[in-house]
């Protein structure tokens, strides 16, 4: 199946307005192109409204749960998490869940730019893009969803923050491009390796342990506490999960905190005092200096920064991550 010369993806974004955001590239032109999500929203979102016709798509799950369908099964995509799939006749269905915060990064290809750099290596690759390289023989397919190791995940860190100048974006993206193809596109030779295993469940047991954490972020579980609930040692939980996420559970905790407060003060709920305490921080200049330090501003400004930036009516758009110290 050829591209749709008519399709447009920004229409099926419109409900997340700040929330989807093109970081490179042109499906057409170039034959790839990232994007990056960051949103939650009131009701479920018809995600499969916005695949590019004749497009092999790779989402790099970061947060939130969705379902995707082809006309054989449905697979269920889970935070840290990556799945590729087709979009051809019959079309794909797929929906993320409401209420939930959702955080990802998709990479589209064009069949004519896998074909460019993968085809004289096709017996080795997944069937569902050997389908693809078959000149428009594959129909709708939906892969399996699989763990992302560390090395995937600090790819989309870096993604977010292209550290080469405008001339040289085309080039850094195209590799970004074909590094992600070679880390997820391809089958090992004897099915699932023991190494994929071991990250596979260290990325389901980082996944817990954050969901834990974002839910009692003013009185956060012990690394002991954490260790029991997920079934380790608290020492071998901390070295999964910072082998996972690219960050410590101390890192990552501060980071929930952060966040968690900055929506409570872009809504306008809390005032600062209020929402330092709310997420677990006694004292307002350590809150002040650790959120600036994310934010690049006080905290009693920030919200009249973000509204500036990007005022989105109804949507709870993307806002900073912190960086591995």
């Amino acid at each position: 199946m050829s591209a749709d010369a008519s399709f447009r993806e920004a229409p099926a974004w419109s409900v997340v307005g700040a929330g989807w955001r093109p970081l490179f590239g042109s499906f057409r032109a170039l034959g790839f192109s990232f994007e990056w999500h960051d949103f939650e929203t009131e009701e479920e979102l018809d995600w499969g409204r916005s695949f590019h016709p004749g497009s092999v798509e790779l989402c790099l799950n970061l947060d939130g749960q969705a379902t995707l369908a082809d006309s054989r099964q449905t697979v269920e995509l889970r935070p840290c998490a990556s799945v590729f799939y087709f979009q051809s006749k019959p079309p794909l269905t797929a929906r993320r869940r409401a209420q939930e915060r959702h955080r990802f990064v998709t990479v589209e290809f064009s069949a004519k730019f896998l074909r460019r750099y993968l085809e004289r290596h096709a017996q080795h690759l997944h069937p569902c893009v050997q389908a693809v390289l078959d000149r428009g023989k594959a129909e709708s397919a939906v892969g399996a969803p699989e763990a992302m190791n560390v090395g995937l995940l600090q790819l989309v860190e870096s993604l977010r923050r292209c550290p080469v100048f405008k001339p040289a974006q085309e080039i850094w993206f195209r590799c970004k491009a074909l590094e992600v193809a070679a880390q997820t596109f391809f089958c090992p030779p004897q099915g699932e390796l023991f190494c994929t295993r071991q990250q596979r469940a260290a990325c389901e047991r980082a996944a817990r342990v954050r969901k834990i954490l974002s839910e009692r972020l003013a009185e956060p579980p012990s690394l002991e506490e954490l260790g029991k609930i997920v079934g380790c040692s608290g020492f071998y939980l901390s070295r999964q999960f910072s082998e996972a996420t690219g960050l410590t559970i101390q890192q990552f905790l501060r980071q929930a905190r952060l966040e968690r407060a900055a929506e409570l003060l872009r809504e306008g709920t809390h005032n600062v005092t209020e929402a330092a305490l709310e997420v677990g921080y006694n004292s307002l200049s350590h809150f002040t200096v650790a959120f600036r330090k994310v934010f690049g501003c006080c905290p009693g400004l920030y919200p009249v920064k973000r509204s500036a930036m990007q005022g989105s009516p109804g949507v709870k758009a993307g806002i900073p991550r912190e960086q591995p110290q």
